[in-house]
């Protein structure tokens, strides 16, 4: 038997698995996934659980049931690339691979910070969001928030929070100019609107310097706080970032046009851990998934794979609380409920299917 090991159930690896159980596999082909949780976890709406408005069993969805799959629910160890064989922490019996795919997607990026790692809450993980999440819920009447980063996370947990916790002081520290800078200047004045009037603190210019138990040092200034979630920037798995194989200036791995270690050419790599001209996301994971399981089907069979076609996302979509948005559609910046209505159809289809 072959054994095509998948490591991480996230938007990546799904994709695979469901595309490549629809292709005529040989009989000798295995597909084993690695995940640390039973379930595959709806990252896009982890901002939710911090904020306290959405249940755990709202965003998890089982893995498909399939004669050639079987699960693997543990904390991996190491990737042993020259074994071809994955070590656990708690688990004694490692798993060999003939094909591995690395979907472990990213976590938090402190830039050395001091306090950073120790004091904040994070959003990259279901277990770091349901811990926010609680700190959030258990804080008193007036309570003070803040979040560090303006990007689409930033923004996310911040407007529904305010929205979850009206009573709360919340504060969001953006390191640019502008919230969202990665987005067009409409979607930026809306936003910045938003929440004034909405009585969010967003303070432009933000240098953090070290982070305290129960406080933020910025610009010299320590401001006295109760929560701090950290959402100012990611970068990929650890796991993946220890490998001796090659790396861009962001620590994600080079691969080839097939999504290939150019080093080891049965390892391929999806999602936040590979190395791409776009920012990570679970649409270029999604539709990165699609291509490495065409690629995987055509090699499991002994045939020549084709060349992936460029990538071509349709846009990006973000929410402030449960009635506005904002994004990119049709290539056009939109701001309002429609945009809000999206994301929430985009959200119903990743569950149903």
């Amino acid at each position: 038997m072959r054994n095509l090991v998948i490591l991480g159930g996230g938007y990546g690896g799904m994709k695979i698995v469901s595309n490549l159980i629809d292709q005529n596999l040989p009989d000798d082909v295995q597909i084993t996934i690695i995940d640390r949780n039973p379930y595959h976890s709806v990252k896009t709406e982890f901002y939710s659980i911090a904020a306290g408005t959405s249940a755990d069993k709202d965003l998890r969805i089982e893995f498909p049931v399939h004669d050639r799959i079987s699960y693997v629910y543990a904390e991996i160890n190491q990737i042993d690339h020259e074994n071809e064989q994955i070590l656990f922490v708690d688990r004694s019996e490692p798993v060999s691979y003939d094909y591995l795919v690395i979907g472990l997607g990213c976590e938090d990026n402190y830039h050395g910070i001091e306090g950073a790692r120790e004091f904040t809450y994070g959003v990259q993980t279901f277990r770091a969001a349901r811990k926010a999440g609680m700190a959030v819920g258990n804080l008193k009447a007036f309570g003070k928030v803040t979040i560090v980063g303006a990007g689409l996370s930033g923004i996310e947990v911040a407007a529904e929070i305010r929205e979850s916790r009206p009573d709360l002081n919340v504060r969001l520290l953006d390191r640019g100019e502008t919230v969202l800078k990665a987005f067009d200047s409409k979607i930026q004045d809306y936003v910045e609107d938003w929440f004034r009037k909405n009585d969010v603190e967003v303070l432009h210019g933000a240098n953090v310097e070290y982070v305290e138990k129960d406080g933020v040092c910025n610009n010299g200034v320590c401001y006295v706080n109760d929560v701090t979630i950290w959402t100012a920037g990611v970068q990929p798995n650890y796991l993946a970032r220890e490998l001796p194989f090659k790396k861009d200036e962001q620590d994600k791995i080079v691969v080839n046009d097939f999504y290939q270690v150019p080093e080891q050419p049965n390892v391929y790599v999806v999602g936040d851990c590979a190395s791409s001209d776009y920012s990570p996301s679970a649409q270029l994971a999604g539709q990165q998934g699609e291509q490495i399981a065409d690629v995987l089907g055509a090699v499991l069979r002994g045939e020549e794979p084709n060349k992936p076609n460029e990538l071509k996302l349709k846009g990006t979509l973000g929410s402030l609380g449960s009635s506005e948005g904002f994004g990119n559609m049709m290539k056009k910046p939109v701001t309002g409920y429609i945009p809000r209505l999206a994301k929430s159809g985009v959200l119903w289809l990743n569950k149903r299917h």
